[in-house]
């Protein structure tokens, strides 16, 4: 288990170390969310890396990582514990309920994320990842203010679980709706944003070494002029990092408008949006990359 970062650089360094290339203010954020023991919410477009965060940190620290894969009519039952009612049935069935004061003991419960997370771990406090916390809704929101407010979650058969140790909590939005005020305020913010030019290319250099300086300046500067582009998704450093791979993958040493073509699925995922961009388009768009890379 490796200890938490002392310093703002150190949090920067644990980052790089897993080849997250983060912003000062990122890197600022993520260690005060250490040091306070504070959860961290992280807001933005989908596919820039705040899921990621989670993982770098889980991977970085030596700490477990549990995930709570948010969606719409999430609900307590599914996030903390499930009685296994199929064993329980077994249970009485067999005669085994027999001189058992309860069938509702810990030997019946499914755990699920948000319980696990409060359980003590050998590694330390784990990660806990709450990711598309805007998928669910607001009596969802309203339950998770009892676990991040004190780091305990009650089940109303057994009673309340509290953490011995507070989890390393991350929660991401892809903001498709509002979060509660509420929920916010018990969490340090941070909006991640697409990288600039000079990070993206940082970013692919950590996560795609082989490619060519050429071809990874094209790569991420077609990216970022379509990020421009009236799409209706644009595409994220997920999808940089994709691309740049398939083109490796090909033998592809420079953009050109046949591979644009042959490999838009990579970056955008709608139809329509790869409609727009193949053929004339991004040929345009390719010569504006070129004409600027060579300014």
């Amino acid at each position: 288990m490796t200890a938490l970062p002392a310093s703002i650089d150190d949090a920067e360094t644990l980052l790089s170390g897993q080849g997250y290339v983060a912003s000062r203010a990122l890197a600022t954020v993520v260690f005060l969310s250490l040091r306070l023991g504070r959860p961290l919410f992280l807001e933005g477009e989908a596919g820039t890396g705040k899921t990621e965060i989670a993982k770098t940190l889980a991977a970085a620290l030596g700490r477990r990582l549990i995930r709570l894969q948010c969606y719409e009519g999430l609900d307590a039952a599914s996030a903390v514990a499930e009685w296994n009612f199929a064993a329980q049935m077994i249970a009485v069935r067999t005669g085994e309920a027999e001189g058992r004061a309860s069938l509702f003991t810990e030997e019946f419960l499914i755990e699920r994320p948000l319980l696990a997370a409060m359980r003590p771990q050998a590694g330390g406090a784990p990660v806990l990842l709450i990711d598309e916390l805007d998928r669910t809704d607001e009596p969802f929101e309203a339950f998770l203010l009892e676990a991040l407010s004190d780091f305990q979650v009650t089940i109303p058969e057994l009673g309340t679980v509290k953490a011995p140790e507070p989890p390393i909590v991350i929660l991401t939005s892809n903001r498709t709706r509002e979060v509660h005020d509420a929920l916010k305020r018990r969490c340090l913010y941070h909006w991640v944003d697409y990288p600039d030019f000079a990070r993206e290319m940082e970013i692919l250099s950590s996560r795609v070494p082989e490619a060519s300086d050429r071809l990874a300046q094209e790569v991420v500067a077609f990216v970022q002029r379509l990020r421009g582009e009236d799409l209706f998704k644009r595409p994220g450093v997920a999808e940089t990092i994709d691309w740049a791979k398939c083109l490796l993958a090909l033998d592809v040493i420079a953009l050109s408008p046949e591979v644009i073509a042959d490999t838009l699925g990579a970056i955008l995922k709608y139809q329509d949006d790869i409609q727009k961009i193949a053929g004339l388009e991004a040929q345009k768009i390719l010569d504006e990359v070129r004409k600027g890379l060579a300014a």
